[in-house]
């Protein structure tokens, strides 16, 4: 059955939920519509039109006013990394239950103001995993290679089978800067290769294989003969790479970048690439980057020899894609069917399943003293049992799923409407 939506402010109904009822107490009975932009992979869209939604779709990405105007009345809204959801975004679309970011990096949405609106956002953390280590690793190779220059100088006519300044990977000094889902895939791969892996993060954690821990970000640039970033998008992470890491890296090393563009002083890396301190580069992302494919682009570093410079493809497979569709959509139609907020990057976690009850109550609230009694005193002032109920909550939010064991009355779900904590409520029900 098609999953419905209560047409109010902040009262939603989910899967094939409860009516709403307009200002004449007339009954609304609208199906959702989720708009999916920037190219996400079709499977996505199959997925949510299959559930019932009015799926749209656009392949570039979209931001100001013309968001503003595509969302206002969207209940899911699916983009990748170039379209900018900002808190005034969000305000104009007072439907939408969730954002799905078809991506690993969540820094282009206001996650505090869609927290604030009740609006779940999730992403997909380790579906391009195995895309981006595989570049990672071809690009190492290529550049302790020189293949970039040897192709261009075949191009050029010119027949260059000279092995000066090319090298194995084996045996090579690997250090990765991240020891997330990404750089520890990497450290077990380049291990496989023979390279000696170090790494270096803000965070305890479990060394993977044989690979060794640095107490420092000094330690790992002075012992590493190939440096890969792998860091998140935290503000903190902004400029985090610049002269002063370069120079501590032992001269003729390689450095990589396939995080986030902001985390690189480019123009300290060009000098430190002409200088010839550092041997080789391969960056896939920008600190500004095109919004659309075929739009010019301008790099301070293009033209230096063995630089590698990808568009942002370093999870453009379409092994990846087809992954992140299905699970980001995967995670949008659970939210909205059963309210389940797992891997939500914003909301508390509540993990639940398929709902037996005659209705869910989805309550996100302010995290203040007294609101589950009181939200629990109007359901027993109304005749609703409880059957089951989970609360979960994080900072200034709580989340509470409530399974009831009879059909709600608009006038109940009104009162809990009304509470000055509520910051959204959502029945499903059949």
């Amino acid at each position: 059955m098609s999953p419905h939506r209560v047409p109010r402010m902040r009262a939603r109904c989910g899967d094939t939920g409860v009516p709403g009822y307009d200002d004449q107490g007339e009954e609304q009975d609208a199906a959702m519509k989720a708009l999916l932009l920037e190219n996400i992979h079709a499977d996505a869209q199959r997925l949510l039109a299959e559930r019932g939604f009015e799926v749209e779709v656009a392949k570039g990405a979209l931001d100001g006013d013309d968001l503003v105007a595509a969302i206002h009345d969207v209940d899911l809204l699916g983009i990748r990394s170039k379209t900018q959801v900002t808190a005034e975004a969000l305000a104009s679309a007072p439907n939408l239950l969730a954002v799905g970011a078809f991506c690993i990096g969540t820094n282009q949405i206001d996650l505090n103001a869609a927290a604030e609106r009740g609006v779940a956002v999730f992403n997909a953390p380790f579906s391009n995993t195995r895309s981006v280590v595989e570049l990672a690793i071809a690009e190492i190779i290529a550049m302790a290679r020189h293949l970039t220059d040897k192709n261009k100088a075949l191009h050029d006519g010119v027949w260059d089978k000279s092995a000066k300044g090319a090298h194995e990977v084996r045996g090579r000094t690997l250090g990765i800067v991240g020891y997330g889902n990404i750089g520890s895939q990497l450290s077990v791969v380049a291990e496989a290769l023979g390279m000696q892996v170090y790494f270096y993060d803000i965070a305890d954690k479990l060394a993977l294989g044989n690979a060794r821990r640095c107490n420092s970000l000094e330690e790992l640039l002075e012992t590493a003969e190939t440096v890969s970033l792998h860091v998140d998008g935290r503000a903190g992470n902004a400029g985090m790479f610049g002269a002063e890491q370069f120079a501590r890296m032992r001269p003729r090393s390689l450095f990589l970048n396939l995080c986030r563009g902001f985390v690189v002083d480019h123009e300290a890396l060009r000098d430190n690439l002409v200088s010839g301190h550092i041997a080789g580069a391969s960056v896939d992302v920008f600190p500004e980057e095109p919004k659309v494919a075929g739009d010019p682009f301008v790099s301070s570093l293009q033209g230096l020899p063995n630089v590698i410079l990808t568009p942002h493809v370093g999870g453009s497979t379409e092994e990846a894609q087809l992954d992140i569709g299905q699970y980001v959509a995967g995670k949008l139609r659970d939210y909205v069917a059963d309210a389940n907020t797992t891997m939500s990057v914003n909301l508390p976690q509540v993990a639940v399943t398929g709902r037996t009850a005659a209705a869910r109550i989805v309550h996100i609230h302010q995290n203040v003293p007294g609101v589950l009694a009181t939200a629990n005193g109007i359901l027993a002032d109304n005749g609703a049992n409880i059957d089951s109920q989970t609360l979960s909550t994080r900072g200034s939010l709580g989340v509470v799923v409530t399974d009831v064991g009879s059909p709600l009355s608009p006038e109940l779900i009104d009162k809990l409407q009304a509470l000055p904590e509520t910051v959204s409520l959502r029945i499903i029900s059949d």
